[in-house]
């Protein structure tokens, strides 16, 4: 594979990444084994020790691994086959094409065609929202969506700058290992989700006697204590591996969306535009990870899998010599619509797409752009 720009950060990021993965698919067995604890400490005689559902638990656990492996593995495939369908679903994305939208569609191609690689599918989802995500496994399945209204709020340079940073995550392999992340999460939250029912809700304990509360010794209840705190430490460390995929590679795509189009203050301007204003309703909390914006405000801060605005734009100001405004407020609709000489408030100036894509009125001067004298 060709090396571009970054490419000892992006080399570093992937096989960061591949180990945090191979950690998180190791987590599968720890929740396999609190399985065969709390299996072990229901089905125990009276007063049997601790050390011995221990070991029963172990013998239980490498038969039940290889099942365990191939139930994992059938997920990823399935995933693999339909996750794309699945996020089109929830998140409401339709393909598109050049004629239906030309100008995003433009954008996205020149990009591509520019470094050589192969154009992605484009979809549009039609929420207001700011934001944008890019999903796939492989070229064949690769997409960038973005949103009705970012599409409505960004100029050119700064959509640009975002489908740039989604096909960075494209090309640094970012989108493959967060999907694949997510499938294995999932597998994760499915399993610790079957042992607490089978510990709360099931009728192991109180089907095998009347008598059976009498008959746990402490052996087992201290086993089923474990049981659980491994179940709620794997499912912890499964949550921190995917923010820790997610939050080093926004700073690597603004990077590669630089790179990509030599406009660091378009990439700036288009976060402090989507600051704040790129939450999805319909989205899950898998999906956000993958958005460009992931917003979290308060308490729920501490849970974000993306940096802040704030220390990206200050990292791109920092090594790509962009120019940061600060936060920015959008007109509101009615303002935009029907105002077709003026850019919208905090629109950068700088760039051939920077001042306002709409045409001059008759006797009046055009906002600006390279071929504004050339109109009448």
């Amino acid at each position: 594979m060709a090396a571009y720009g970054l490419y000892t950060h992006i080399q570093s990021n992937k096989r960061r990444s591949v180990a945090l993965l191979i950690g998180l698919f190791f987590l599968v067995y720890l929740l396999v084994f609190a399985g065969a604890l709390v299996a072990e400490a229901l089905m125990a005689s009276e007063n049997v020790p601790l050390d011995w559902i221990v070991h029963a638990a172990k013998y239980d656990f490498i038969m039940a691994a290889p099942f365990a492996t191939l139930g994992t593995i059938l997920w990823i495939l399935v995933a693999y086959k339909f996750h794309q369908s699945m996020i089109d679903s929830i998140t409401g994305g339709k393909e598109v094409t050049r004629k239906e939208e030309p100008r995003l569609y433009n954008l996205l191609e020149n990009l591509c065609v520019s470094r050589g690689i192969p154009v992605p599918k484009l979809k549009i989802t039609e929420e207001d929202a700011l934001n944008a995500f890019a999903t796939g496994l492989n070229e064949k399945q690769y997409s960038i969506t973005v949103t009705r209204g970012l599409i409505n709020a960004l100029n050119d340079a700064e959509i640009e700058s975002v489908l740039g940073h989604e096909l960075t995550h494209i090309r640094n392999g970012d989108v493959r290992m967060l999907v694949i992340a997510v499938v294995i999460a999932g597998v994760i939250s499915f399993f610790g989700e079957m042992v607490f029912r089978i510990f709360f809700q099931g009728n192991w304990g109180s089907s095998r006697s009347s008598g059976s509360s009498d008959r746990k010794g402490s052996g087992a209840g201290i086993a089923i204590v474990i049981a659980l705190v491994l179940v709620a430490i794997a499912w912890l460390l499964s949550v921190v591996i995917r923010f820790a995929l997610s939050r080093k590679r926004e700073f690597l795509a603004d990077a590669g969306s630089v790179e990509l189009t030599k406009n660091p203050d378009a990439m700036i301007s288009a976060l402090r535009k989507i600051e704040g204003r790129g939450e999805l309703p319909v989205a899950t909390s898998a999906v956000m990870e993958m958005c460009i914006d992931n917003p979290r405000h308060g308490f729920t801060d501490l849970f974000a899998t993306h940096p802040s605005v704030d220390a990206r734009a200050a990292a791109l100001v920092q090594f790509a010599g962009g120019h940061d405004p600060g936060p920015l407020e959008l007109p509101p609709p009615e303002e935009e619509t029907s105002d077709n000489t003026d850019a919208p408030a905090g629109e950068p100036s700088s760039g051939p797409w920077g001042g306002s894509e709409k045409p001059a009125l008759p006797g009046q001067t055009p906002a600006g752009g390279p071929w504004g004298p050339k109109r009448s």
